[in-house]
């Protein structure tokens, strides 16, 4: 596996693209890996990936995608065009399939959500999600979304030794978000864990925004988590 500053995405999700620019000419020599969220692609995603492109780092475009087969098709098709590494879709198995039969990037990973880490099994209620332990059913999406040929999922760091436990899906990639140095600064997540922590559940990649964000020395902030990725 990958060394620590390989294994860190820094999620670009300000509202602004010239903070996100900004970051990413700050950390380049830090940091390889970064994400795309939806906020931050609606405005200039694409330039911003071509920018990304240009100081050879990779790019984890966080679109969630969630349509009928023809659009996904049809989309994940476009997208694939330019230089993505990472892509998610929703983790629905017929979503996963469409986005497989539509990328033309062999290179391109698709990534299944699983749940946004931000939801507990109350939220999961409220939106009608049969019962059970919200570990045990993200585990159960994880499976479904790797028959149907997900490279990999995106799971909260309380699932991920869960999922990385099924022997037969032991290639499949787990990317984390989640991530909190302390965790009792968790801001809207609600299933967070320290960067240490997820990488010895079995995440490949965790994924980490906002404590990098609001540091006042995001390059200090990005060594921190990378001394406790090492632990």
């Amino acid at each position: 596996m990958e060394n620590a500053n390989n294994r860190l995405i820094v999620a670009l999700d300000s509202k602004e693209i010239l903070e996100s620019k900004s970051l990413v000419s700050k950390l380049k020599t830090k940091v390889s890996f970064y994400k795309i969220g939806l906020r931050t692609f609606v405005i200039d995603g694409f330039n911003l990936v071509d920018e990304i492109k240009a100081y050879g780092k990779k790019v984890f475009l966080d679109l969630k995608l969630y349509d009928i087969k023809s659009t996904i098709q049809e989309t994940v098709a476009r997208i694939s065009e330019h230089n993505i590494d990472f892509l998610t879709v929703n983790g629905d198995p017929s979503v996963v399939r469409a986005a497989l039969d539509g990328k033309k990037n062999k290179k391109m990973k698709i990534l299944a959500v699983t749940f946004l880490t931000n939801q507990n099994r109350n939220d999961l209620d409220l939106s009608l999600i049969k019962n059970g332990n919200i570990d045990e059913l993200v585990t159960e999406r994880a499976c479904n979304a790797f028959l149907a040929g997900a490279d990999g999922v995106i799971c909260s760091p309380l699932e991920a030794n869960l999922i990385r436990k099924k022997n037969q899906f032991s290639n499949k990639i787990i990317v984390t978000p989640g991530i909190r140095l302390d965790k009792s600064d968790a801001g809207d997540q609600k299933r967070v864990s320290t960067p240490s922590e997820a990488i010895k559940a079995g995440a490949d990649y965790i994924v980490v925004g906002r404590p990098i964000w609001n540091a006042k020395d995001p390059i200090l902030a990005v060594n921190e988590i990378l001394k406790d990725m090492c632990i």
